[in-house]
């Protein structure tokens, strides 16, 4: 009897590997993310701020005071803080993924490291001085 492998190739516009198709915005993701790159772009002024625009006010302002060596950039279309050119981190408003909930998350170039598991996304629905200071220290750490 021959063996079947049904389901172990699949193309790049099929399933992805949980089986489950890329949704239109995450497409969507994907296709910013390839345009920054081939253009340059993620860094220019206007299209930063744009994104920064839709985010919750004051949080443009929280990152940016607790760690100037950030630099504001884009990525995958969202508004993002670099340093040395790499992300630190980012923040997804809801709409991006029709979630909701924004998220306000940290990539891995995050000093955010403790023991063997810890958070690097965080829900964000309301950005009350708690979440202010909350953020304020996890960034300050992040590039610590």
């Amino acid at each position: 009897m021959k063996p079947t492998h049904k389901g172990t190739k699949q193309s790049a516009k099929g399933p992805t590997a949980t089986g489950k198709a890329f949704t239109e915005e995450e497409r969507g993701a994907i296709r910013d993310r390839v345009q920054e790159m081939k253009a340059g772009k993620g860094e220019g002024e206007s299209e930063v701020l744009a994104k920064i625009a839709e985010m919750p006010k004051r949080l443009h302002t929280i990152i940016r005071e607790s760690s100037p060596a950030l630099s504001p950039r884009l990525w995958y279309g969202m508004p993002a803080y670099a340093k040395d050119g790499k992300v630190v981190c980012f923040f997804q408003a809801a709409q991006k993924f029709k979630t909701r909930y924004a998220t306000f998350g940290f990539s891995d170039k995050a000093n955010l490291d403790e023991g063997n598991m810890w958070p690097t996304t965080f829900a964000l629905k309301a950005l009350t001085a708690a979440e202010q200071a909350r953020i304020t220290a996890l960034v300050k750490k992040a590039v610590s």
